[in-house]
């Protein structure tokens, strides 16, 4: 019982840097922007760029079947919808809607 008690213990210790490192990526959340206009590779890298150079975004994904642009925000950074909407609109595309995702917990 001892030797079960022990090797649980260690298996809990072992995973807590994994748990965390989850449990920071949890509180990014998610923007995704329907976009019209985005049919071809050079429409999705202009999108990547413009959002790619901005300090507060962790990542950026521009899906071409679904017409989407999901936009992974930093920890407490923000973005809002008139911002958004500029740098798509600057881009040369249309924004149809913009939804977010509220925070992840679990």
């Amino acid at each position: 019982m001892r030797l079960f008690l022990l090797t649980f213990a260690t298996l809990g210790f072992l995973t807590l840097p994994a748990q965390a490192d989850h449990a920071a990526a949890a509180q990014v959340h998610d923007i995704t922007v329907k976009v019209n206009g985005l049919v071809c590779d050079f429409c999705a890298r202009a999108v990547e760029k413009v959002f790619g150079e901005r300090a507060d975004v962790e990542g950026i994904d521009v899906d071409l079947d679904t017409h989407s642009v999901t936009i992974d925000m930093k920890e407490g950074a923000d973005i809002t919808d008139e911002e958004i909407t500029k740098l798509i609109t600057d881009s040369g595309y249309n924004v149809v809607e913009i939804t977010r995702a509220a925070d992840k917990t679990e």
